[in-house]
């Protein structure tokens, strides 16, 4: 049996909404964050790099940086060593590399500060914190604020808790 080309198009199609149904119907709220580069490699980002969502919020990244694999990795001890700087109550977690136009999804609910970074970019500043739930929400949880274990210069790179939750997302000024 030979498929026509509509054929094959409806038929994938189908198949990409059967694999998504059970997000689509779970009707969550979701964010998207996106890993930027400029065409040279000069400077990298994530996009926004600080944004507020809801518990039970799934954040997409997304790769769309042509030049470059990126990494979306918590500060952890279980990964790589680091120092924890995601709710005690959350797992850690580490993409690994992700080529152009993949993507990494998680699933957000313990209410607190989340940072993460980008492995090999990391000293280029390519740092990002997610703000789950408000302070005073039971179960908050934002001891990444004074966790340390980074650089003066990357510890200013994170955008603060009271500007993330006052506009809900910031992105790097040049992208305003």
């Amino acid at each position: 049996m030979k498929l026509t080309r509509r054929e094959l198009l409806v038929g994938a199609g189908s198949a990409l909404i059967a694999v998504n149904l059970p997000v689509l119907a779970s009707g969550q709220p979701s964010v998207l964050i996106e890993m930027r580069g400029t065409a040279r490699g000069e400077r990298v980002w994530f996009d926004p790099f600080g944004v507020a969502v809801k518990p039970g919020t799934r954040v997409r990244f997304v790769n769309r940086d042509s030049g470059n694999a990126h990494t979306v990795t918590a500060y952890h001890p279980e990964v790589l060593g680091r120092q924890r700087r995601i709710p005690e109550k959350a797992a850690p977690f580490n993409s690994g590399y992700l080529l152009p136009e993949d993507t990494f999804e998680l699933l957000l609910t313990s209410p607190g500060v989340y940072d993460f970074y980008c492995i090999p970019h990391e000293q280029a500043g390519m740092v990002g914190r997610v703000v789950v739930g408000d302070p005073g929400e039971n179960g908050w949880d934002d001891s990444a604020v004074r966790a340390g274990g980074v650089t003066k210069s990357l510890e200013a790179a994170f955008p603060s808790v009271e500007s993330i939750l006052t506009s809900g997302s910031i992105r790097a000024p040049e992208l305003k």
